[in-house]
């Protein structure tokens, strides 16, 4: 039994396979926007500064 593949991912495989230079203009976008380099101090001191949010938001009375 063959598995599906949509026609948007058939697209991109033929487009992807007909330009090869668009792998690296897609890994440099993906390094734009996700590849960054984590600080663990600053992850750690966001966590820790984090506020406890009421088990009802809109309870207004204690």
């Amino acid at each position: 039994m063959a598995q599906y593949e949509s026609a948007h991912t058939q697209f991109m495989r033929q487009y992807m396979a007909e330009h090869p230079e668009q792998v690296e203009e897609q890994k440099k976008g993906r390094a734009l926007w996700w590849d960054k380099p984590q600080d663990l101090q600053t992850t750690e001191a966001n966590a820790e500064s984090t506020v406890a949010q009421k088990s009802y938001y809109y309870q207004t009375e204690v």
